[in-house]
């Protein structure tokens, strides 16, 4: 009977090994990763795992992802933004009709050299006054009229002046352009549509540098280090394991972004949002959803190298 038991054991320890040939990267990397000798246990209880896993996903850095709206409203008469298309700062991507504004400035400048002849006359009126006021021809009252008619004209001037410069400011914001250079990753409007002001346009991302928010428990916070090595995996790319470093530990936690993948883990808990380093060539998009173990404090002597060997291994 004892024998039989052990055929069978031996019998379910093969087809799981079999399946096991079938689980994407992040398994194997767990299974690998579990495999490694553990920090011994003390008096005070057993040794917590050496390896910090959690849940991420692929981010831009600070700056480099940006949502373009229009500041104004109105229609869309030129729209350049096309998925996966490069832009850079500065570039136009979209302009606004703007046949009023330029109407109204037209308007503004034509008020500005019509105080211009006013100020013209008013200033001959002055040194008129002036000359005839020191030949005892004209009152000094008539020459206060002279000069306040003057400056009257000068304040209409900057009236108008300033009328011009509001409406080109306004003209200028009908004309929208890229904040950053980078990529296309989202349109988000059509030429001929009607928008309101604040409506996004569409994003744009500097793709050359990305990396992982790790969502570490908080549990798990003070075993951060900075530059611990980290192993990342994604479902998609079987066997793939990059490697990365702990960049950023972030002075605060807070709520999880991310759903867990596992529907026995909760979505409830706080976490420490932690920066991970990601290699320039790698297949991983942009909010793409990663796996990462990361080095705890006390294994942090452990070769990055050899953890990887061990988990392509298995």
């Amino acid at each position: 009977m004892q024998k039989n038991a052990l055929y069978l054991l031996l019998a379910v320890a093969v087809g799981v090994g079999a399946a096991g040939g079938f689980a994407y990267a992040p398994q194997r990397a767990a299974a690998a990763f579990a495999a490694l000798p553990q920090p011994p246990a003390t008096r005070a209880g057993p040794a917590k795992p050496a390896l910090i896993r959690a849940e991420g996903r692929v981010v831009t850095y600070p700056g480099a992802e940006v949502t373009v709206s229009s500041e104004l409203p109105g229609t869309l008469t030129r729209y350049r933004c096309t998925e996966k298309s490069a832009v850079r700062k500065g570039e136009v991507i979209a302009e606004l009709r703007a046949d009023d504004t330029r109407a109204a400035i037209a308007e503004a400048r034509a008020r500005v050299a019509e105080t211009e002849a006013d100020i013209h006359l008013a200033e001959l009126e002055v040194r008129r006054a002036n000359d005839l006021w020191a030949r005892h021809f004209l009152s000094r009252q008539s020459v206060d009229r002279a000069q306040q008619s003057l400056e009257t004209a000068q304040a209409r001037r900057e009236n108008a002046q300033a009328t011009v410069r509001r409406l080109q400011a306004g003209l200028e914001k009908t004309v929208v352009t890229a904040p950053i250079a980078g990529t296309v990753t989202a349109r988000l409007a059509n030429a001929g549509e009607t928008v309101d002001a604040g409506k996004a346009l569409c994003t744009i991302a500097n793709l050359d540098r990305l990396r992982i928010e790790a969502e570490v428990d908080e549990f798990d916070a003070g075993r951060i280090r900075q530059d611990a090595e980290v192993m990342i995996t994604a479902e998609g790319h079987a066997g793939a394991i990059w490697r990365g470093r702990v960049e950023e530990i972030p002075d605060t936690v807070t709520t999880r972004r991310l759903k867990p993948q596992d529907p026995s883990r909760p979505s409830d808990v706080r976490i420490l949002p932690v920066k991970v380093t990601l290699p320039a060539a790698t297949p991983l998009k942009l909010s793409q959803r990663v796996e990462v173990s990361i080095a705890a404090a006390s294994r942090l002597a452990y070769d990055a190298n050899s953890l990887q060997q061990q988990a392509r291994a298995n």
